[in-house]
């Protein structure tokens, strides 16, 4: 049943804007006027949609932020788990949020599955609003009957995902704000106040320092080439942008991430942390492994780990146990595998998942507090570096003053 964006007034003539489905434009104006709402407008959500990505071409997206996937995650996991049938709670759901973007697409998979779909097919008409976890997690829920113990799974997730990324950003805030603020300052001395200092010091005619010389070519490149040179980087990152883009480039990038000191550690602690707590989660809901194995590799950000995890359910699959295709894979640390294998010969793999899901956790915290707290005093210190070598190249000729009078 398609959905309808519409605006109305109400009895006070206030207007009220909102998506209702219904099977046509007339019968969604005839159920407004039953709610006691006089139709203003009514227009097909996806139409709507569409006409303002039309307008709006930068932002031309049908997604979500991090914020309102796991608001609506947690509402819906909330719902289905009090026995509300699916199609009724994004209904509930998509009636009571603030954002008209969320209301909508709620709505658009709401109708696809009353068409006959299924939830995880519906979440895969919209890829940009839910990612490919999100969707492969919703599959295997459906397909082993656990739906409500998945979405509760994937509502933690994603609130856990938006609350560290929230923790990293303000973590790294100030610093930003720093370098940028003290390299904007350095090249305006550069290209403003340097050149008239030194023109002083060059009218003499006699030699200068090597620190001196090399501040006068700098501050001679920045006014001469500076713009051209922020162009060159503008379209470099453009570039390299477009680069990554591509999936063979984007897989080669990873795996020089997951291969490669310094990266090595902290990409593999994120995706094997990443992959344990929902592999342990699915298992735990009695999605079968092979499938719960599936599922848990599209959680994985690096696609080079994500590739070698997939290769990990195939060889499952053909009857090998999960400690040894993990071990033959080379991308998880050996405690999460030494874990496995304790808890496959134990019987208990799910509690097993979650206690290393839990300690890698705990370790890539104090990863990422180490990092960060490294990050200030970095920032600092190159700023007081290149501070320092400005006012030594200046006050070196100036100490040897007598050397530049010219008799």
């Amino acid at each position: 049943m398609p959905a309808f964006a519409y605006q109305a007034a109400d009895r006070a003539g206030a207007t009220r804007k909102g998506v209702v489905d219904a099977s046509s434009a007339p019968a969604a104006r005839a159920m407004l006027r039953e709610q006691g709402l006089l139709p203003l407008s009514v227009e097909p959500a996806a139409d709507k949609g569409a006409a303002i990505g039309a307008i709006r071409l930068p932002f031309a997206r049908r997604g979500v932020t991090s914020r309102q996937l796991a608001t609506m995650t947690r509402q819906i996991a909330t719902l289905v788990g009090s026995d509300i049938p699916v199609e009724e709670a994004l209904r509930l759901v998509a009636a009571q949020s603030e954002a008209r973007s969320v209301s909508t697409l709620l709505m658009e998979v709401r109708a696809s599955i009353l068409d006959g779909r299924s939830f995880a097919a519906s979440l895969a008409n919209h890829p940009k609003a839910f990612p490919e976890f999100y969707r492969a997690s919703v599959a295997a829920g459906e397909s082993s009957g656990r739906l409500t113990d998945v979405l509760n799974h994937l509502a933690h997730f994603v609130e856990t995902r938006h609350g560290n990324a929230q923790k990293l950003q303000l973590a790294l805030l100030y610093p930003a704000l720093l370098a940028t603020v003290s390299i904007g300052i350095i090249v305006l001395l550069m290209i403003y106040v340097v050149p008239d200092i030194v023109r002083v010091f060059v009218s003499r005619g006699a030699d200068l320092p090597f620190l001196t010389r090399a501040l006068i070519a700098i501050s001679a490149f920045l006014q001469d080439w500076g713009l051209l040179l922020l162009l060159v980087l503008l379209v470099g990152g453009f570039v390299f942008g477009r680069w990554v883009r591509v999936p063979a480039n984007r897989l080669r990038l990873d795996r020089m991430f997951a291969e490669r000191r310094p990266f090595k550690r902290f990409s593999r602690q994120h995706n094997a942390a990443r992959f344990a707590g929902s592999l342990a989660t699915l298992v735990e809901s009695a999605v079968p492994l092979v499938e719960a194995l599936h599922a848990a590799a599209a959680v994985t950000p690096n696609r080079h780990v994500r590739a070698r995890a997939l290769i990990v359910a195939a060889r499952v699959r053909e009857g090998l146990s999960l400690r040894a295709a993990m071990a033959e894979a080379a991308v998880f640390p050996s405690m999460l595998t030494a874990i496995v294998a304790s808890g496959e010969s134990s019987g208990k793999l799910a509690p097993a998942l979650g206690r290393a899901s839990d300690e890698l956790e705990r370790e890539l915290d104090a990863l990422v507090a180490t990092l960060v707290a490294l990050v200030e005093p970095m920032v600092l210190l190159m700023m007081g570096g290149m501070v320092l070598m400005m006012v030594l190249a200046i006050l070196l000729p100036i100490i040897n003053l007598n050397n530049l009078v010219t008799l």
